[in-house]
């Protein structure tokens, strides 16, 4: 899917997913006590990570929310945002941050999408809840998505392997011609796809 001006059109086309290239969503966020607002074209340059969640003041949320936070050091190490996004409005996301000691550590933004537009364009919104699914979306410096990966919301995700992710979609941008095997982690081998290794791995 190329770029999108008209919102519409995703009734047309479907959910973003991934090798296409998002578009300039505006959105607001509650990040270090302040309101404001963010879009897409402002993260371009930046690796990109839109951490879909069901809802503030719920269970298994703060859970996760509280494990990107700590290890969002290593995420800005590998040139990488974090944008929690639930469809709360930012008031209720400073609230849940005033009150709740794991979200109290969250310094990323959190963004509102009490309209759904997110949610909807990323295929994670449950119509009939009024809330997104558990869906995560690493997003390149030129606003492409090259991870998509949607869970039901009774179950958690790893963010640490999300951010192993984000280090495997880096070194293969910046490798031409590699690949990443199964469970590669930075500093393991890589894979040159070519016909001499065919059959033999």
């Amino acid at each position: 899917m190329e770029n999108i001006d008209n919102y519409d059109e995703f009734e047309l086309f479907g959910p973003l997913t991934v090798r296409d290239t998002v578009p300039n969503f505006e959105f607001q966020v509650f990040q270090n006590e302040e309101i404001k607002k963010m879009n897409m074209d402002s993260l371009r340059g930046k690796w990109v990570v839109l951490f879909f969640y069901p809802a503030d003041f719920t269970f298994v949320c703060p859970t996760e929310l509280e494990d990107l936070a700590e290890l969002y050091p290593a995420f800005q190490k590998e040139n990488a945002e974090i944008i929690s996004v639930s469809t709360d409005t930012v008031f209720v996301h400073k609230a849940w941050h005033d009150a709740s000691e794991a979200i109290g550590k969250v310094t990323y933004p959190m963004a509102a999408d009490p309209t759904h537009e997110l949610s909807h364009a990323f295929g994670v919104h449950m119509a009939d809840e009024g809330m997104s699914l558990r869906g995560t979306f690493i997003i390149d410096p030129e606003g492409v998505i090259r991870v998509a990966e949607i869970n039901d919301d009774t179950i958690g995700r790893n963010v640490k392997e999300t951010l192993r992710k984000i280090q495997a979609a880096k070194f293969v941008a910046e490798h031409d011609g590699n690949v990443c095997p199964s469970n590669w982690n930075p500093g393991d081998d890589t894979l040159k796809p070519g016909l001499d290794l065919v059959g033999k791995i």
